[in-house]
């Protein structure tokens, strides 16, 4: 029988251990980075076109390369970090396997010029599919200088694979921003297509995250710090009114590496609890400081993973800072029993007779009568009572009287006006209000009005979703979008990867009536929303907008706009516990009902039930 067992051509292998090592662009900038830090940079390029897939060039001030560790560098497992064993206990730097430039070249066409401090001629190598093609000295600045072209240029159906231009390039800008808040004092700049995106200079933990997540963001942490003899955690923690619905700036870094791990984040949330809502994640950057020996970093291919020898222990101390930082920050109440000195209780030497307190009150007191009436005689007093009954001849809402309140009313837009609604609600079919509906209002939430077959109870955000999805959809189609102009322009200061998520849909919010533009770099200004938008919700609207696209409800196998406008009908609809008037009421359940499908949401959540006659009935058997 022949031998059946051979080993792999290194070409093969290098292309098996790239397929760990090498997912997409973002993977190569970060090996890249990562040994650029290793090689003790202080500052960092990174240029890449067309978000990767035709260059990727990383160009760095760190101690360089001799001509011989150039050459060996492109072999598996060469690494100048691991001596021995031992070493795996001990690491501190960032890559120390060997493989990312083996495999980075086993699918590219790589250049590398690079020249350490103590040579004065640098080394020049290029590398095809594994294979060298020239090796040569050159002229160039101390450190190295790696180009990357055509990525995936002999792996096709890895190529294919690649996503749309603007989301491999924010995996790119996420990879920086890790890298970046491990290392402020290293100074960064990314450039794509010829546009910087990022220039962070060398600066302090704080400085850093303001200059990453945006200005707002300084006024939105706290400090944690806390020194043990097992870990030494410090960083800052969002406060609970920053908290958002959608996963976002939450990073940890142990000995200056990225990395994620449930069970701690669980210690974060735990810390939080009662303070936010259970669906709202607050944002973070906590840095832990241990013990080499005391942590794995070997248990991932992109190390992004770290095994603690005593993960209970690490998480007691993390969830503790948390709550003290809280505490300290007046975030959590907190009761004190420690008072400075003592208390005084006086004594009276000469007693005297203790008389029962006097207690006045008024007789005439009526609840339900106006404050000016309190003091009038009983006799001039109107029964005021029946002012609860009014509206039920007209259909209005029951409320009672409240002077110190003011009713927050939602104007919802329409084109008709109450001619036009009445006749709508004549036309309506079996199964939809009656002719002289009357709407009433249950816990701000509940529209309720009689149909023919029993009670209706009707959603009043989701039917107002419906409404505003209809609407967009219609503006798509006819291409006549209505813009109001601002008097004063809102100014956004998104973060880079919202400001590239920015870019890329500014047009197609156009479309809808926005009128967006980018005044400086990573700088936009909103001059124009669509007619009949709050102006007062455009900021936090295009926020909850931006983190919809990134917590992938947007899919990309669905007409974009339509996508777009699901989106904006989610995020644009009145709020929680908005009160209604009766004519507002009238107005949205005949909205409602002249859209094509007004029983669910654009996502398919129902919009309103019907409580049958015969029901009814059998509660009162």
């Amino acid at each position: 029988m022949p031998d059946l067992i051979q080993l792999l051509p290194d070409s093969v292998a290098n292309q098996i251990a790239a397929g760990e090592v090498v997912q997409r662009p973002a993977s190569v900038v970060k090996e890249l980075v990562e040994n650029a830090l290793d090689a003790r940079a202080t500052d960092i390029r990174v240029l890449v076109k067309d978000a990767g897939r035709t260059l990727i060039q990383v160009i760095d001030n760190g101690i360089g390369m001799s001509e011989t560790d150039a050459r060996i560098a492109f072999d598996r497992h060469a690494t100048s970090k691991i001596k021995s064993a031992d070493d795996l206990f001990a690491i501190r730097t960032m890559g120390f396997r060997g493989e990312a430039l083996a495999s980075i070249a086993a699918i590219a066409h790589v250049e590398l010029r690079t020249r350490s401090t103590d040579s004065d001629l640098g080394t020049q190598i290029v590398i095809s599919g594994s294979k060298v093609e020239s090796q040569k000295p050159i002229a160039c600045d101390k450190g190295s200088n790696f180009i990357i072209r055509d990525l995936f240029y002999n792996v096709p159906a890895r190529r294919r694979f690649l996503k749309s231009n603007a989301t491999e390039l924010r995996y790119i800008i996420s990879e920086m921003h890790r890298v970046a808040l491990a290392n402020p004092e290293i100074a960064f700049i990314l450039v794509h297509n010829d546009q910087p995106l990022l220039n962070l200079k060398s600066e302090n933990h704080r400085q850093r995250i303001e200059a990453i997540a945006g200005k707002q963001s300084n006024k939105q942490h706290i400090p944690v710090n806390i020194e043990t003899s097992v870990v030494y955690i410090h960083g800052f923690i969002g406060t609970p009114q920053g908290a958002r619905k959608t996963v976002g700036n939450q990073y940890f870094f142990v000995n200056k590496r990225y990395m994620r791990h449930s069970y701690l984040h669980k210690a974060v949330m735990d810390a939080y609890s009662n303070l936010i809502p259970s669906d709202a994640y607050p944002s973070y950057y906590l840095y832990l400081d241990i013990a080499p020996e005391m942590i794995d970093v070997n248990i991932h291919p992109t190390k992004t993973e770290i095994k603690f020898e005593d993960e209970q222990l690490i998480w007691k101390i993390l969830n503790s800072a948390i709550r003290e930082s809280l505490g300290k920050h007046s975030i959590v109440p907190s009761i004190d029993f420690d008072t400075e000195g003592q208390i005084d209780i006086p004594v009276t030497f000469n007693p005297t007779e203790v008389k029962p307190p006097q207690i006045s009150f008024n007789p005439d007191y009526n609840p339900f009568r106006k404050e000016s009436n309190y003091n009038r005689p009983q006799s001039t007093l109107i029964p005021e009572w029946q002012e609860l009954y009014k509206g039920f001849e007209k259909g209005g809402e029951i409320t009672l009287p409240d002077d110190d309140e003011e009713e927050e009313i939602l104007v919802l837009p329409s084109k008709g006006n109450e001619a036009d609604i009445q006749t709508s609600i004549v036309n309506f079919e079996h199964d939809r209000p009656v002719e002289d509906a009357t709407f009433f209002q249950i816990k701000n939430k509940y529209i309720l009005t009689p149909v023919r077959s029993g009670l209706m109870v009707i959603d009043q955000r989701r039917a107002h979703e419906r409404v505003l999805f209809e609407r967009f959809i219609n503006t798509i189609r006819s291409g006549n979008s209505a813009t109001q102009q601002l008097l004063f322009p809102e100014i956004l200061h998104p973060d880079t990867d919202d400001a590239v998520l920015m870019r890329d849909i500014m047009e197609d919010l156009g479309t809808f009536g926005f009128d967006i533009k980018e005044t400086e770099p990573g700088i936009f200004a909103v001059s124009g929303i669509p007619d009949g938008f709050d102006n007062s919700r455009t900021v936090s609207f295009l926020d909850q907008l931006l983190e919809a696209y990134k917590s992938g409800e947007k899919d990309a196998s669905l007409e974009m706009r339509e996508q777009l406008a699901a989106i904006m009908a989610r995020n644009a609809c009145m709020m929680a516990g908005e009160r209604l008037s009766a004519e507002e009421m009238t107005m949205l359940v005949a909205q409602l009902f002249q859209c094509n499908t007004p029983a669910y949401t654009s996502s398919g959540k129902r919009v309103f039930t019907i409580v049958e006659n015969e029901e009814i009935e059998k509660w009162f058997r």
